[in-house]
């Protein structure tokens, strides 16, 4: 049986390094262990790191690649709907990949995972 790890996100994708961070472990456990399931739920201020079409300065890290990185490895990427609506984000802003999401099924995956990390 494969370990479910659940990322609770909130910060702002750039000002703060944590969803950066965060992001980097959950790439590197999908890498070290193409079993593990990753759920990487974006709450609050962190909805805006899967807006797609961001533009970054060339060497600097963009929230939409390593969001894509997540979804390319078989992780899931979900978003607090509350959230979205609050910033005025719609579905199809969205990351390919990504999706809008309810705290019902937050709930969910926090009870099926074996570790939740928030950032």
């Amino acid at each position: 049986m494969s370990a479910k790890t659940l990322f609770i996100l909130n910060d702002p994708p750039y000002g703060t390094e944590r969803d950066y961070n965060a992001l980097r472990l959950a790439s590197t456990l999908i890498k070290a262990d193409p079993a593990t399931q990753v759920t990487v739920f974006l709450m609050a201020d962190a909805v805006v790191a899967a807006k797609a079409g961001q533009k970054t300065p060339e060497g600097y890290y963009n929230m939409e690649r390593m969001l894509k990185r997540v979804i390319a490895g078989k992780g899931e990427v979900l978003l607090c709907g509350t959230c979205m609506d609050a910033r005025g984000m719609s579905e199809a802003e969205v990351v390919p990949g990504a999706r809008r999401s309810t705290m019902d099924e937050l709930a969910g995956a926090t009870i099926a995972a074996d570790k939740v990390l928030v950032f």
